[in-house]
């Protein structure tokens, strides 16, 4: 019962919590409806499919499914920037793109490692994924704050005014973009090793769960500042993969239901936090209401007192 409401949640949860930071680049510092995600995380897992079965170590292989990913990226970023079209369109082009291209990689719908040497193998998922997603993390909080990162930041910000600065957004843009894929693309590549095959449709949804654990972890942890904000990203990925089995529990929900989860902890996560301001808005107005009457009783009082 344990293994399955938290521990196997907890090892899912941080496998996915690269895809998770990933997502958090484009959407939350960048504010770039990224949609490429869906095929990035695919072309991820094809990749290192591929390269392991040719005899590629493990290691190398998820090195270059980051590489894949960050290309993916790139190519999003350069139809955005360069080829001016929108961003939310620009994602979805890639998206339909990366399903031939990644077919084309794995050569086939389905790259079976169940005999395959992978990272996992002789090693506890919780003993690895631990250090690789906080090394991860790390690497990320210190790149977020050198000169480039800040100006990755400032970019999602107000790009019209760091550009009145000096700096080149399109080229911050592709990074950022390229840089969140990679991350996506290396989460699919774990991912596969892990559950022991690679498939073409494994990455439709990812975009969802990637926003759930954003969203989850910032309305829970909080993000006052980037160190703590990617932090509460990958813990608000834990925490979804956790939320998913306690509600797989109920009687009546199936595992088909999976997709139906994930929307409905989206639209709870999203909801919550506006009716929460909305109900301190209308706590602070009472307050006040009170206040005032209470001051206008006293101003009565005082004046009636003065004219006896």
């Amino acid at each position: 019962m344990m293994d399955s409401l938290v521990w196997g949640p907890t090892e899912l949860g941080l496998m996915y919590a690269l895809m998770a930071l990933g997502v958090y680049i484009t959407f939350r510092i960048l504010d770039f409806p990224d949609l490429t995600v869906d095929g990035s995380f695919t072309t991820g897992a094809g990749i290192a499919a591929y390269m392991i079965t040719h005899g590629a170590s493990p290691w190398i292989a998820s090195i270059a499914a980051f590489g894949g990913g960050m290309a993916a990226g790139a190519c999003t970023g350069l139809l955005h920037t360069k080829g001016k079209i929108n961003g939310l369109l620009s994602g979805i082009l890639m998206m339909i793109a990366l399903y031939s291209i990644n077919l084309r990689i794995m050569g086939r719908p389905n790259i079976s490692l169940i005999k395959a040497e992978t990272i996992f193998t002789g090693v506890a998922v919780l003993t690895i994924m631990p250090i690789i997603v906080i090394v991860i993390k790390l690497l990320l909080d210190v790149y977020l704050h050198t000169d480039q990162g800040l100006s990755l930041r400032a970019t999602g910000d107000n790009a019209r005014m760091i550009r009145s600065f000096g700096a080149n957004t399109d080229h911050t843009k592709i990074i950022g973009i390229s840089l969140s894929n990679g991350l996506v693309a290396l989460s699919g590549a774990l991912i596969a090793q892990q559950s022991g095959f690679a498939d073409i449709s494994m990455g439709i949804g990812m975009i969802v769960i990637g926003l759930a654990s954003v969203i989850i972890g910032e309305a829970i942890f909080g993000a006052r500042n980037v160190i703590r904000a990617t932090l509460a990203v990958v813990l608000g990925s834990i925490l979804y993969r956790i939320i998913v089995a306690i509600a797989l529990r109920i009687e009546w929900l199936d595992t088909s239901d999976l997709k139906l989860i994930t929307a409905l902890i989206v639209i709870i996560a999203l909801v919550f936090p506006s009716i929460r301001k909305h109900m301190k808005q209308k706590s602070s107005a009472r307050k006040r209401s009170a206040q005032l009457l209470s001051q206008s009783s006293g101003s009565a009082l005082t004046k009636g007192g003065a004219s006896q």
